[in-house]
């Protein structure tokens, strides 16, 4: 057993894995699917399946550590953020960004517009994401995908499940997120969710201006219902948001 520097989490051999102990990083098998996730207590059985898949050390929390979000770079060791579509990078910003302007106060006849039904702004920000991303996840109710009016995932239109669906810990295709509190490190192409009132959040403008110092009166955002381009963030009336920053998208 060893503590690592700077952090409060232990490597476990193995052998030496307690039933009850939290998981640090999440376990997947080799078909990337997911069968242990982080903060999630080891069984019995779950030491038996360590064992049994060779891992010879994990990375536990302490007794009492609270589970930190990851880092950018704990993602990208994790998700294999090197082989991701693009990983968000130049040009798929500019087309995501362009996408955004483009039909910021119009709607793409390829979608079905939910404005008079819930409201369309995740739907436009999902098309935002796929247009930077070119890549969906068409698990049924779980994945993240647009097909029709009625074939869709509830994460396409739905703002809580958009969260839930960029931000999982499963391996599986689609774009992924780190969520944060930080505007300065909201990123063209980003979402930032509101929270107007009660519990839920409710709004997903994209960014098309960030700000380095996190100023919410210079981060512009695109989005609709209502349709706006170009608007300061500062000039919505909300309780709080939080930055979904778009890492890239996991390719099957």
């Amino acid at each position: 057993m060893c503590r690592t520097e700077g952090i409060n989490l232990i490597y476990v051999k193995a052998e030496d894995l307690k039933v009850g102990m939290r998981l640090a990083r999440p376990i997947y098998n080799k078909r990337g699917i997911l069968l242990y996730g982080r903060n999630d207590k080891i069984t019995r059985q779950g030491i038996e399946s360590v064992k049994n898949f060779g891992l010879i050390v994990l990375y536990v929390l302490e007794p009492a550590e609270p589970l930190a979000p990851m880092s950018v770079e704990e993602m990208q060791s994790l998700y294999g953020l090197r082989a991701y579509a693009g990983n968000f990078g130049p040009q798929a910003l500019r087309e995501a960004v362009s996408y955004a302007h483009r039909w910021a106060y119009g709607r793409n006849p390829a979608f079905y517009d939910y404005e008079e039904i819930g409201g369309d702004c995740t739907n436009y920000a999902s098309q935002c994401i796929y247009v930077g991303t070119g890549v969906m996840n068409y698990t049924p109710t779980f994945g993240w995908y647009y097909i029709n009016s009625n074939d869709k995932s509830p994460s396409w239109t739905g703002v809580e499940f958009l969260r839930d669906f960029l931000v999982r810990e499963e391996r599986s295709a689609g774009p992924v997120a780190q969520e944060t509190q930080d505007l300065s490190r909201a990123r063209l192409g980003d979402v930032i969710q509101l929270r107007f009132s009660g519990d839920v959040f409710q709004h997903s403008p994209v960014v098309v201006q960030p700000n380095s110092d996190g100023d919410p009166a210079k981060i512009l955002v695109a989005a609709h219902s209502a349709d706006v381009d170009w608007r300061p963030l500062s000039t919505y009336d909300y309780q709080a948001y939080r930055v979904l920053h778009i890492l890239g998208a996991f390719v099957p």
